[in-house]
């Protein structure tokens, strides 16, 4: 149980659930409704499909004739010329451009006013306004076939609309190419002229560049001035390198030159054109005098004579030797001078030549862009006298993209808007009748099979007893030992009873029961009755007592006596035994509601009760009281926490779960033990009803 649990629960006995149903049907309650809504409603489809229907017939009575008309246009052979001077088209949207075209208002008003002026008859109207025509075009991607298809309310009119419409079609489509054809003509020819000046101009321009300029010999001026131009760069060259040696030669100081053991002598010479024999000569004694310095000083001290004499000889030759270092300086710097003179003189001719060279250069650049200027504008000229041609060759060559394959057919009558209109009035008219049973079964919350019972509530199934329609309502109270009810009614009490049996051990078997419902007209009163019969046709004493102090109508069910009874055993209890009364059925009692009470809630709280109730245990195996209803009165919250347990009935298509569960919640708060569910008046064709039918193992 989710949100109804009792407040407190008794530990002396357990409820028992009822059978549980498969997965499948669980799933299936809300089918189970419809279906039900279905069959009890099933006229309201039926109503609002004859009156659609009506509604469908006499707007289709209304309708004028429709009539349809076919004719077939086709892509012919076209010849291809070379110079490609026919009409191109987009090829993707050629089918769709057409068909745009032959639906569009322009063509339709132009072939309104062809056939208003051909003929008075060849024009209908409706009215002020034209007849309506409607223009259908179609046709494969991979066809050149198009169908075109006309409809309206006359067949004569629609055949010579449709011809018409054709030939308006072909001389707007040839209209047209002509007004591009002279566009086009005219911009091209406009553009020939401006291109024949600019070719002339640029002509003009290049012959007078010709008459002032000998191009051979400014060609051949330029070839020679090259090549001068390349010996003068060579020959500066050359005099670089010659001024680097030179000026390497003036950096090396004179000790050093003497080290190198005669490479700079040899310089020098090459410099100054070879030196003179003398300064070979003393070169070549101060080595002479080092060495015997060098030999005598290892034998003599530095200040004998001898070696004295060899160092006044040695720095004699030394200041020789630097008078000579001191000319060849001189002469090389002499030598330096003359060069760099020489290497000016050749820059300066370079830069005369190669003015020379780069005027020779520029006069042919002029040249060749003047001359491919005037190739330039002759090509884009020869190109627009080719088009010029080809524009004028194709305005005066039929270049139709489709052409008339097949006039147009007799028009036919259908009967598509007719049969929509019928069509949508039946499907409108059905539809309406299932979504107003549709609405209701959303709508309409009550429980109608077991499923529902037990999802809403959360409570133990205990029985459920089926509805029986092939009998009189009289007969669908009781059922009778001879086995006159259906074998199905009967069977769902005896289940009940073995509920109620086997829902502890026997000696916390509950056994008193209090019967009771959220809201009167629920069957409570008969499950009651019958329960009680099951009951004692199984061999127990059972005393049935009608709780119901104001309205209780048992004793009309059982044919016994309304007063005395109940209430007035609750004022005298000692009374009971002659007050209990018995029909022919053996093991059944029965203590009718008795005078009618004021307030009965108040007698149930009374001590009397209690000693009956007391009393009645003690001389019966079952004591089952109905009272009345949850709402109806405070009868049933009262009992409820005196007896052993109670069983609440709910009834189908009657009952809904927001009452129910109320009462249900206003039992357990008055601490009430209640046992089950039993669901009354449950279709026995729903897949929630496993109760053994008559015949069937």
């Amino acid at each position: 149980m989710n949100e109804l649990n009792p407040i407190e629960n008794r530990s002396d006995f357990t409820m028992s659930g009822y059978a549980e149903e498969p997965e499948s049907s669980k799933t299936s309650w809300p089918v189970q409704r419809l279906l039900w809504f279905l069959r009890k409603y099933w006229w309201l489809p039926v109503v609002s499909l004859l009156l659609a229907s009506g509604a469908g017939i006499g707007f289709v009575d209304r309708l004028p004739p429709m009539f349809v008309s076919n004719a077939y246009m086709w892509e012919p052979v076209k010849l291809r010329l070379p110079q490609g001077e026919l009409y191109d088209e987009n090829d993707q949207t050629f089918q769709a451009t057409q068909t745009e075209l032959l639906q569009s208002r322009a063509i339709q008003d132009l072939t309104l006013a062809r056939l208003s002026a051909v003929s008075t008859n060849g024009f209908m109207s409706q009215g002020d306004q034209p007849l309506p025509v409607e223009i259908t075009v179609s046709g494969g991607t991979k066809s050149s076939i198009v169908e075109i298809q006309a409809k309206a309310a006359n067949a004569a009119y629609i055949q010579t609309y449709l011809n018409t419409l054709m030939i308006v079609y072909l001389e707007y489509k040839r209209d047209i190419r002509k007004v591009v054809s002279g566009d086009t003509l005219a911009s091209i020819t406009e553009q020939v002229q401006l291109t024949e000046h600019e070719l002339k101009t640029e002509q003009d321009a290049f012959m007078a560049f010709q008459q002032t300029n000998n191009l051979l010999i400014v060609q051949e001026e330029g070839t020679v001035a090259g090549n001068y131009l390349a010996g003068l760069k060579t020959k500066l060259s050359d005099l670089h390198l010659e001024d680097q040696e030179l000026a390497a030669a003036l950096r090396h100081p004179t000790n050093e030159a003497t080290d190198m053991g005669g490479v700079y002598v040899s310089s020098e010479q090459a410099a100054v054109g070879g030196a003179p024999a003398a300064r070979q000569t003393a070169l070549n004694e101060l080595e002479q005098l080092k060495i015997q310095r060098a030999q005598l000083s290892e034998r003599l001290r530095p200040q004998h004579p001898r070696i004295v004499k060899l160092n006044a000889d040695i720095a004699n030759a030394e200041k020789m030797m630097e008078s000579f270092h001191r000319q060849s300086r001189d002469q090389l710097a002499e030598s330096r001078q003359a060069l760099t003179l020489k290497i000016e003189n050749t820059e300066a001719s370079i830069q005369e030549w190669e003015a020379r060279v780069l005027e020779a250069k520029s006069h042919l650049g002029e040249a060749e862009r003047l001359k491919l200027n005037v190739e330039r504008t002759q090509s884009v000229y020869d190109r627009l006298m080719l088009l010029m041609q080809n524009v004028g060759l194709g305005r005066n060559i039929d270049q139709g993209d489709l052409a008339i394959l097949q006039p147009a057919s007799p028009a036919k009558r259908i009967y598509k808007v007719e049969v929509n209109a019928l069509g949508a009035a039946i499907m409108g008219g059905l539809g309406s009748g299932l979504g107003i049973i549709l609405l209701m079964a959303l709508r309409d919350d009550r429980f109608i099979s077991l499923t529902e019972v037990s999802a809403k509530l959360g409570q133990a199934i205990v029985g459920e007893v089926p509805a029986v329609r092939d009998l009189d309502a009289a007969a669908t109270r009781l059922f009778v030992e001879d086995g006159e009810q259906p074998h199905d009614y009967a069977e769902s009490f005896r289940n009940l009873r073995s509920a109620l049996f086997f829902m502890a051990s026997e000696a916390k078997r509950p056994r008193v029961v209090l019967i009771t419902s959220a809201q009167p007209h629920e069957g409570k009163s008969t499950v009651a009755v019958n329960l009680a019969r099951t009951l004692a046709l199984g061999g127990s004493r059972v005393v049935l007592i009608d709780g119901d102090l104001r309205k209780g109508a048992l004793h009309k069910l059982l044919g016994l006596q309304a007063e005395p009874g109940l209430a007035e055993i609750i004022r005298q209890p000692g009374d009971m035994e002659k007050l209990i009364q018995n029909n022919s059925q053996s093991n059944l009692f029965f203590i009718s509601r008795g005078g009618i009470a004021g307030n009965s809630g108040d007698q149930f709280l009374d001590r009397g009760f209690d000693e009956m109730v007391a009393r009645l245990r003690q001389q019966f195996d079952y004591v089952l009281l109905d009272s009345r209803p949850v709402f109806a009165a405070a009868d049933a919250s009262t009992l409820a926490p005196k007896v052993d347990g109670t069983l609440f009935v709910v009834r189908s298509h009657f009952s809904s779960p927001k009452p129910t569960r109320e009462a249900l919640s206003l039992l357990y708060q008055r601490r009430a033990r209640v046992l089950g569910v039993v669901f009354n008046q449950a279709d026995p064709s729903a897949s929630s009803y496993y109760y053994y039918k008559d015949g069937e193992s």
